[in-house]
């Protein structure tokens, strides 16, 4: 994903940041893939940049870059030491295709101003970190972030069940969902509040990504097995991760921040019931108990009214919701929604749309499902929206 310096001293470790990797790097996810990533001589790269760029001639350059090329592509034939990391050598972990794909658009450039463009662009990815002010994403290195997702149709063939992540809760999200949404639009050590966490999803994911989570959730067994699952999630990550069992429409969000000397959160992700497609308990706060439609889109925009106020103006809101059918119709729960947010002071980024396969209420019924849908002249649903917000000033 993004360039890390490193350095080996004598007698120990990978070193990264002042912390030891044990040649375990990788961006946000701390792991280091030997199949996709190359650790890389950096004083030397330089040196064969600038080499480069003072040829004046193109068949000059594309020669030394396809010396370059080549080294990357089979490190074997390295003999300038150029892969080969010396045993106090300043290093840096970069993308082995995105590299290769970089120096092949060198050496196919018609022209010598072009090429080293190119190479100037290729020389600040390795020596310069460009951030936003939203996330830890090196635009210098863009082209590595292959695992984010940026366009508005998901599809996502399975689930990430993996650590403490469980597929056996009614209604949880898949946990790629807040994992990108983390880093798209929050920075290590940001702050993620859900207001209906469930099973900690979200909260097993900032564990993982470093970030610090607050979860509300309304059913105190739900709350239990979540913390329960949280505390299953091991995470080298100094975060702070806690469930609040408590109406999400009621529950004071300023107290739990200013406990952790915190006035605002930098991302907020709800993902509510689709209204009592699934009921999840029998207390009349629930908005799967709503009485109607109405009620539940009225009880969903006292949530946004108490939480999003402590969102951090120009941080996003993210929404998960599905439609549902009844009585012959089709109910648009995510434009419902959608309208309540952008009745307060959000503006509307984007509208996803999330495949899903098979839900529990519908596994092993296809043909059920599609002798329905023939009968009824309807369409069986196979997806959900994510609706992305961004707050354009305090209320």
């Amino acid at each position: 994903m993004f360039t890390r310096t490193m350095v080996k001293t004598k007698g120990e470790g990978m070193i990264a940041n002042g912390l030891p990797l044990g040649l375990s790097v990788d961006l946000q996810k701390e792991t280091y893939d030997w199949k996709k990533d190359v650790i890389v001589n950096k004083p030397k790269l330089l040196e064969e940049i600038v080499e480069a760029l003072e040829n004046k001639e193109i068949k000059l350059l594309r020669r030394k870059i396809c010396s370059i090329f080549s080294i990357i592509d089979y490190p074997k034939s390295d003999k300038i030491g150029l892969i080969n990391i010396d045993r106090n050598g300043d290093t840096v972990v970069l993308k082995k295709g995105p590299l290769l794909e970089e120096l092949r658009q060198v050496q196919e450039a018609h022209t010598i101003e072009r090429a080293k463009y190119y190479l100037e662009r290729l020389k600040r990815g390795v020596t310069e970190v460009k951030t936003s002010k939203i996330n830890d994403i090196n635009l210098n290195r863009w082209k590595e972030y292959t695992d984010i997702i940026t366009d508005s149709l998901w599809i996502l063939d399975k689930r990430d069940n993996s650590g403490a992540h469980i597929g056996s809760y009614w209604g949880n999200f898949i946990p790629q969902i807040p994992h990108q949404l983390m880093m798209r639009y929050t920075k290590k050590g940001d702050w993620v509040v859900d207001a209906f966490v469930g099973s900690g999803t979200t909260l097993i994911e900032c564990k993982r990504l470093g970030r610090n989570g607050i979860g509300i959730e309304l059913n105190p067994e739900v709350a239990k097995k979540a913390k329960e699952l949280l505390r299953k999630e091991k995470s080298t990550n100094n975060v702070v991760t806690e469930i609040i069992t408590g109406d999400s429409r009621y529950i004071n969000l300023q107290d739990t921040l200013s406990k952790h000397r915190m006035e605002k959160a930098q991302l907020m992700i709800m993902h509510p019931p689709y209204h009592n497609i699934i009921k999840f308990s029998r207390s009349p706060n629930d908005l799967s108990n709503a009485k109607s439609v109405e009620d539940f889109t009225k009880m969903f925009a006292d949530v946004v009214d108490n939480i999003t106020p402590y969102l951090e103006k120009g941080r996003y809101l993210g929404i998960v919701i599905g439609d549902k059918y009844s009585q012959g119709q089709w109910i648009p729960l995510g434009f419902y929604l959608m309208n309540e947010v952008l009745k307060r002071n959000f503006s509307l980024k984007s509208i996803i749309i999330k495949n899903f396969e098979e839900t529990r209420g519908k596994r092993n019924q296809k043909d059920l499902w599609k002798y329905r849908a023939l009968v009824g002249g309807f369409y069986i649903f196979k997806h959900e929206y994510i609706l992305l917000f961004k707050k354009t000033m305090e209320k």
